[in-house]
């Protein structure tokens, strides 16, 4: 059985009369942009971590608030845990929680690509938070619980205060690199008050080891793309997957075969089985295609 139809025109309604959602626009527009105009600009031209792009992030906060998260991608493991703070109401240590879902992913595509431009661990952030989250795709003057900026004060914090651990294991050896994400920061940032200008600026130094490994084997991407699939943790982690086995498979000519299930346990361990991820994975998959029209996409064998 053939792949989704790879054009716009899979993911848009069919009905003339029935209106465009903002991603169904956001992707119609970025393919046109990029069939034009196949290699991104240089300030449209983002980077992720080869390591962060084969074992994922989760896409779901994980279940029970474990010491430690994992994803496992043959001998390949990706580990996180997370950081803890001091309750300033209570003056307990609490666990501050998982980066997870769209928001830590933008911020990590920013981190690498800002780390590999600047050649430095320290990144300034800006000085106003409006300024930032329009780097990144999001949306300073939308309000309420599931905003924006609600997201993203809650996952940078996630994320800035994580660690995280890659690690291979083979029949006669063992590697393994333990990182802290960032090792210290300050935020002035105003979460009511986005357009504010900050008297000081805002900015985090990353870990060592964890700079080192997002700059040693970058994986370029276009941020044309990751706008328009940012509102799907799982398309953008299929889209950053695709352009790194596009690079590779462009190298040696060589068809690859990956099996749903090969694709669950790297990209889906948060669903129950494989049929539920493979539902959610195809739609994802269609998105990217749109987008990413010049990979070539094939199912194979029974459903």
């Amino acid at each position: 059985m053939k792949s989704p139809d790879q054009t716009a025109s899979n993911i848009v309604p069919i009905r003339p009369d029935v209106p465009l959602t903002r991603t169904q626009r956001k992707i119609i527009e970025a393919k046109n942009a990029i069939y034009f105009q196949p290699q991104p600009d240089s300030d449209e031209l983002t980077y992720s971590a080869r390591e962060l792009v084969q074992p994922t992030l989760p896409h779901q906060t994980p279940r029970g608030n474990p010491p430690e998260w994992y994803r496992a991608n043959g001998n390949y493991t990706l580990s996180i845990r997370p950081g803890y703070k001091t309750d300033p109401k209570t003056g307990k240590r609490v666990c501050i929680g998982y980066p997870y879902g769209n928001v830590p992913r933008l911020l990590l595509f920013w981190l690498t690509t800002e780390a590999i431009r600047t050649h430095n661990r320290r990144l300034e952030l800006g000085g106003s938070l409006a300024g930032f989250m329009k780097q990144l795709g999001l949306d300073p003057k939308r309000g309420g619980r599931w905003s924006d900026r609600t997201r993203l004060y809650n996952q940078t914090e996630r994320l800035f205060n994580a660690s995280i651990s890659f690690e291979y294991t083979g029949e006669n050896r063992r590697q393994w690199l333990n990182m802290e994400v960032t090792s210290q920061g300050e935020m002035w940032w105003d979460f009511k008050q986005p357009d504010q200008t900050d008297l000081f600026t805002s900015w985090v130094e990353l870990g060592e080891p964890f700079y080192e490994a997002l700059i040693a084997h970058p994986v370029p991407l276009d941020m044309r793309a990751l706008q328009a699939l940012k509102s799907s943790s799982l398309a953008l982690d299929l889209y950053a997957w695709l352009s790194y086995r596009h690079h590779r498979i462009s190298q040696t000519k060589k068809p690859v075969f990956v099996s749903w299930k090969q694709l669950q346990q790297q990209f889906g361990a948060d669903y129950k089985d494989v049929k539920g991820f493979k539902r959610f994975a195809k739609i994802a998959l269609r998105k990217v295609l749109a987008v990413y029209s010049h990979i070539k996409v094939e199912e194979v064998g029974p459903e």
